[in-house]
């Protein structure tokens, strides 16, 4: 059953994505930043995390999740640290991700061989 909330839960945050790059004139870079934001916002609120425990990683894996883990990360650390817990909780949250993309998709440029459009 948890694959099937998972599955769902992802399903949806990626349908509301593919209604806002269909319906609008929004570029892919700002519906991307509106998804991370998104995920910040719910966070605070303290709705995602709610929606995280029942969907498990159909809601942690798409970039509102991400929002959320860098909210979450600077939550934790300002706790703990104050103030520059603002500046470091972020990148201490989000660093295995980034740097797991970073790497991947080099390693991925490495076997297609990317070329830029013209």
């Amino acid at each position: 059953m948890d694959y099937i909330k998972a599955f769902v839960a992802g399903g949806i945050i990626c349908i509301l994505a593919q209604i806002l790059m269909e319906k609008t004139k929004m570029m892919p870079g700002r519906i991307m930043v509106t998804l991370v934001v998104t995920g910040v916002v719910l966070g605070l609120l303290g709705i995602y995390e709610p929606f995280v425990d029942w969907a498990g990683c159909g809601a942690t894996v798409p970039l509102t999740g991400f929002g959320y883990s860098l909210f979450k990360g600077i939550k934790e650390t300002v706790q703990m640290s104050g103030f520059v817990g603002l500046f470091r909780g972020g990148f201490e949250s989000a660093a295995v991700g980034c740097s797991a993309a970073l790497i991947f998709s080099y390693f991925a440029s490495l076997v297609f061989q990317p070329k830029m459009k013209k």
